[in-house]
């Protein structure tokens, strides 16, 4: 009788009837832990978002997909679920911890903009922006407004429209700007197109604004504008 052929030993790291990836897992997280989150691409740091999701599979495949289709970790994350679908392995379980994942981040960026008393860094302005906003799949207008002292008293959605367009009513903004007391706001809007060049009908909707609410003593300070390419500041570029 032929002699059966020896079994293969499995890699000493992986005991025997441990699936390959769980090796993998653990190097990665090591690697996450003392290293840094800067240390893994964009692709290994989905790839551990996805194991709470995906326990049983190998989820470096449905990372490295998820990264093709949507550009960036960022991008996937904020990706809207209808299209997160369309890519194979993406079931309920890993479509709710990526959105868990989106919201906590711009839970987070809300908290920065807050704890900014005189909201004097352009830069967190503008990082909460984009984390809110910038990969949204619709047009949406948002509002912050302060107070005589540059406290932020509130951060809300004026307006949702569709992938080009958002229809946006000065004197409702105004209005609403009385009802808080407010004595200065920021319009923000984002271009799904992820160009944020302003249209002159940016252009015209804020001067419409401004004009307004001078009388009534309330500054409008900018309109910023955020795409996945970056943004653009009207006041930054003279145009209001």
């Amino acid at each position: 009788m032929a002699a059966m052929p020896a079994k293969s030993k499995p890699p000493q790291d992986q005991p025997a009837g441990e699936p390959h990836y769980h090796g993998h897992r653990e190097r990665l997280r090591e690697r996450f832990y003392s290293a840094g989150p800067d240390a893994l691409t964009d692709y290994e740091l989905l790839e551990m978002a996805l194991f709470a999701a995906i326990p049983r599979r190998d989820t470096k495949p449905l990372a490295k997909a998820l990264i093709k289709k949507f550009g960036s970790f960022a991008e996937v994350i904020h990706a809207p679920e209808a299209r997160l679908r369309e890519v194979e392995g993406i079931k309920d379980a890993s479509v709710h911890q990526l959105k868990l994942i989106a919201a906590g981040a711009d839970r987070i960026a809300k908290g920065e903009i807050k704890k900014s008393i005189a909201l004097s860094s352009w830069q967190e302005v503008i990082d909460y922006c984009r984390s809110s906003m910038a990969f949204a799949d619709k047009e949406q207008v948002r509002l912050l407004f302060r107070d005589k002292r540059n406290q932020l008293i509130a951060d809300e959605v004026q307006q949702v429209g569709t992938v080009d367009h958002t229809p946006v009513y000065p004197r409702e903004v105004i209005k609403r700007a009385l009802e808080l007391s407010a004595t200065a706001l920021i319009l923000l809007h984002n271009h799904p197109s992820g160009d944020p060049t302003p249209s002159q009908a940016d252009i015209q909707m804020t001067k419409a604004i401004i004009d307004i609410a001078a009388p009534l003593g309330i500054a409008v300070h900018d309109h910023i504008i955020v795409g996945k390419s970056g943004y653009a500041s009207l006041k930054g570029m003279k145009l209001v």
